[in-house]
């Protein structure tokens, strides 16, 4: 018998994301920051970052000195896009829910669905697009180096 992991993977996504969402939810130390503030570019047009969250999770130092280990649930609305940046670290990630085009500076786009993992190597700049017709969820955890900012951004 032969397990198709994408399925198995779908399926539980719905699972892990309730779990995930209750866990965010009563946690006291969780706390949901939006991305960017700004409700508009300089030229008008719509924030393109508008209504994405980072809700921590997790932060603790890591076994090796100088780094820590975060994790934070990512949710991307509907046409909406984390925005151009960057970590001081590797991003293990995988898509709970929803559709994500992952562009990098250096390298050809990369397509994510729901039960999809993804790795980001240090410093790769990206931006995760919401292609998709829900709002996007990913859990990202991060190993960085604890003396600079999780996300710099472009």
């Amino acid at each position: 018998m032969t397990i198709d992991r994408r399925r198995l993977l779908r399926t539980s996504g719905a699972a892990a994301a309730s779990v995930l969402g209750a866990a965010a939810l009563s946690s006291t130390a969780s706390a949901a920051e939006p991305a960017h503030v700004h409700a508009s570019h300089p030229s008008g047009d719509p924030d393109p970052t508008e209504g994405v969250t980072r809700t921590l999770l997790q932060d603790h130092p890591s076994p090796a000195k100088g780094w820590k280990a975060v994790q934070t649930l990512v949710q991307i609305p509907r046409h909406k896009e984390s925005g151009r940046h960057s970590h001081p670290g590797v991003e293990v990630g995988y898509i709970i829910r929803g559709d994500v085009l992952m562009e990098f500076d250096d390298r050809p786009p990369l397509r994510l669905r729901t039960g999809d993992p993804f790795f980001i190597p240090e410093g790769a700049i990206h931006n995760a697009r919401n292609i998709g017709k829900v709002t996007t969820m990913m859990l990202s955890t991060y190993v960085v180096d604890e003396t600079k900012p999780l996300v710099t951004t472009y």
